[in-house]
């Protein structure tokens, strides 16, 4: 299951789920590229474990429209190569839904489409070319069961909907090239330990709420996460591409 020699880059890997990923692909000998926004500290705290010469931060705001080719770029020039590509970047307002005002509905419908939607796709693209030219490649996409059921906060109609959108992204590169050895999955999580789930849940009623409707009792750790990400990096199992799988503890089975 090593990971050894394998150029990774992860987007949004200074906090949460990205710094999680990061840190167990380290762990598991790859080269990892950690992209973050602002928060260059955290993205080195969570590769401090991985050697130098395994590791690269780049930062990059996906919130401007060019920010995500620069990132692309400045990520394959640094080994010539890139393996895999972990979209995990992404940006969740808890605002801009149905009873605000016009204001705040376009200032977060378009942030949510620009970094959740379309800064990914256009690294999507650039990473399809590269590996159709070099002989496949793996892409993983974190997604969250509100693509499945919707979300539970009305603030969050953005967010699902750009989230769906880079969904289906996903699964047309799937379907159109299986046969060129890239491999496309999408992890759909439900609620995890993340500061961005804490803020979403105090808009609920608070954790104990939350975490009363899930069927384990409790939050998902980015760890488990990061542990699924490693193994999809693999490749070993090529009938997979195309997936979601959910990961949520029992909570929405289908």
């Amino acid at each position: 299951m090593t990971l050894a020699d394998r150029i990774i880059a992860v987007t949004g890997a200074s906090n949460g789920i990205g710094a999680a990923i990061a840190a167990t692909l380290g762990r598991e000998g790859a080269h990892v590229i950690a992209h973050y926004g602002h928060d260059r500290a955290g993205a080195e705290a969570a590769t401090a474990g991985i050697p130098a010469g395994r590791r690269r931060l780049i930062g990059a705001d996906f919130a401007e429209p060019a920010a995500a080719d620069r990132f692309w770029a400045e990520a394959l020039a640094w080994r010539g190569r890139i393996d895999v590509l972990v979209l995990n970047a992404a940006v969740m307002r808890l605002a801009g839904g149905i009873d605000d005002d016009d204001a705040a509905w376009d200032r977060v419908w378009a942030e949510a489409l620009q970094v959740n939607t379309l800064a990914p796709a256009r690294l999507m693209r650039h990473a399809v070319r590269h590996w159709l030219a070099g002989g496949g490649g793996t892409l993983i996409a974190m997604s969250s069961w509100v693509v499945q059921r919707g979300s539970s906060n009305p603030a969050g109609i953005a967010y699902a909907a750009s989230k769906a959108a880079l969904s289906a992204a996903v699964k047309t590169v799937a379907r159109a090239h299986a046969r060129d050895g890239i491999l496309a999955y999408t992890v759909s999580p439900g609620v995890v330990r993340t500061r961005m789930s804490e803020e979403s849940a105090a808009t609920l009623g608070g954790e104990a709420a939350v975490s009363a409707g899930l069927a384990m009792g409790e939050w998902i750790p980015p760890e488990e996460l990061a542990e699924l990400v490693a193994f999809l990096a693999t490749g070993r199992v090529r009938h997979l591409t195309g997936a979601t799988i959910d990961v949520n503890g029992a909570s929405f089975i289908r």
